[in-house]
């Protein structure tokens, strides 16, 4: 039998929760002190792993006669990795030359550009590849050897003592520049030595000796320089042609039938024409010959070359083949690699080392790029011209002896390079050209219309006609143009 609940105000049973809560009082109270001490609980464990507090939160405090009981230990996350350099965006470039890279006239194209200050590279189609250089060559040949040889080398010429009585001896010591012109008389070598000097010489040197007989023998020693004299990748009519002579360490005015010229054909035998103006300055009448100079022999007279400074100002300046030459010889000879061609691959890329650069899949025949089986890539060039802006060590040599556009001499002075509209460039592209059969390249520094140095190199391969000048001007002009804004697509 149930209790009646409490009555309402007009006397009618109380009903629902209220009616509920009425009749169980005691039982209410008891359930809800126990929520809130499981809540109070609760919260002070939240509340402490929140804070990660090695202290218990104030809500969970006991009394001082009991334990206090820790925290729990909050779990740490790792660390997320953090770059040990922040990584800077690229800035957005909007100046594009994609269509002068794309004038067909640039055939089997490469090309490289980079902003000298920065290092970045700005332009880049199949710059890693090595490919055939053509006469920009003559600036890796010219690096190796203020490198390996120094910018006051000099190339010795001697006379000693044969092994006969009345016998003298001229030994070539890898001067090609040497003339047969008489002293006073310019070649076109500036700072060239004179056979005439030599000749004099050593008629004083004889003729302090009364012991000795009148000369009547002249013996040649070119041995400073091995066979052969010729290399298999250079057209023979390259000859006649007057751009390239027999490579011997004993020759005059680079073999030029005309001593004055820059081209002038060349002779099949340059050892004897040095033996016969050496013979002529003597007086005449001697008989020749060749062979190596005796051991020890007492000297006569010497005369030296121009330092390696101006040798290479002239090399580059008007591509001259035959002082890149004698300049690679003279690196590999120097160097301990050797004499002959074949020593020029370690003698020139052994010579390039101190400058740092990578130099791996570079190929090097011949000192003066004729041969088109050399290969560099456009990115060591471009690199390597990074430090020649800078003038770092000798390398200031180097850029004072490039070519410039529109400048007063030299190979961008022709009226085929940078003209008409190309001609905004002029006096800011200092560059070394180059030409084969099968190749024009052009590589150097441009400083740029907006001020940035840039380093660029340029290669138009294959099936090229001379009209692939104007192209590769027209996109160096490009890059003057653009500057730092330069965008690779």
């Amino acid at each position: 039998m149930q209790t009646p609940g409490p009555a309402t105000a007009d006397g009618s049973p109380r009903g629902g929760i209220a009616a509920v809560f009425s009749r169980h009082r005691r039982a209410w109270l008891i359930a809800a002190g126990a929520l809130v001490f499981v809540l109070l609980g609760s919260g002070a464990v939240f509340a402490g792993t929140q804070t990660g507090g090695s202290e218990p939160a104030a809500a969970s405090a006991v009394s001082s006669s009991q334990a206090a009981t820790p925290s729990p230990t909050p779990t740490v996350d790792p660390a997320r990795p953090v770059p040990a350099e922040a990584t800077t965006a690229s800035r957005l470039r909007t100046c594009s030359v994609a269509g002068l890279a794309a004038d067909t006239r640039l055939a089997d194209f490469q090309a490289q550009v980079v902003n000298a200050t920065t290092g970045e590279v700005l332009f880049d189609r199949g710059g890693t590849t090595s490919s055939r250089t053509a006469s920009v060559m003559k600036v890796l040949t010219s690096a190796a050897a203020l490198n390996v040889l120094g910018s006051d080398y000099r190339a010795t010429t001697r006379v000693v003592k044969g092994a006969e009585p009345g016998q003298i001896v001229l030994v070539g010591g890898g001067d090609l520049t040497l003339s047969r012109l008489p002293t006073g008389q310019e070649p076109f070598y500036t700072g060239a030595a004179h056979l005439d000097d030599l000749a004099t010489q050593t008629m004083v040197a004889w003729a302090a000796d009364p012991a000795n007989p009148p000369i009547t023998s002249l013996v040649l020693d070119s041995s400073y320089f091995s066979g052969p004299d010729w290399d298999d990748g250079w057209a023979r009519t390259e000859l006649a042609l007057g751009y390239m002579p027999e490579i011997t360490a004993l020759m005059v005015d680079g073999d030029r039938n005309e001593p004055t010229r820059s081209t002038s054909a060349r002779s099949e035998d340059p050892i004897a024409r040095a033996g016969a103006a050496f013979a002529d300055a003597l007086g005449g009448g001697l008989t020749i010959s060749q062979a190596t100079a005796p051991a020890g022999a007492a000297q006569l007279g010497a005369v030296q070359s121009a330092p390696v400074s101006t040798l290479i100002q002239q090399a580059l300046i008007v591509s001259d083949n035959t002082i890149a030459e004698m300049l690679a010889r003279l690196v590999a000879i120097k160097s301990g690699a050797g004499n002959s061609f074949a020593a020029l691959q370690q003698g020139i890329v052994g010579g390039l080392a101190a400058y740092g650069i990578d130099t791996t899949g570079m190929i090097i025949k011949d000192g003066s790029g004729l041969s088109p089986n050399n290969a560099v890539s456009p990115a060591y060039l471009t690199a390597l011209f990074v430090k020649v802006n800078a003038r770092e060590g000798d390398l200031g040599v180097l850029f004072d002896g490039l070519p410039v556009a529109g400048g007063p001499r030299g190979s961008l002075s022709y009226s085929d390079r940078f003209a008409g509209a190309n001609s905004a460039a002029d006096g800011a592209v200092f560059a070394k050209t180059g030409w084969i059969d099968t190749g024009y390249t052009l590589a150097g520094v441009i400083h740029a219309a907006d001020g940035t140095p840039l380093t660029f190199a340029i290669y138009a391969i294959g099936n090229v006609s001379s009209n692939a000048k104007i192209a590769i001007d027209t996109l160096a002009t490009g890059f003057f143009n653009c500057g730092d804004n330069l965008s690779n697509n």
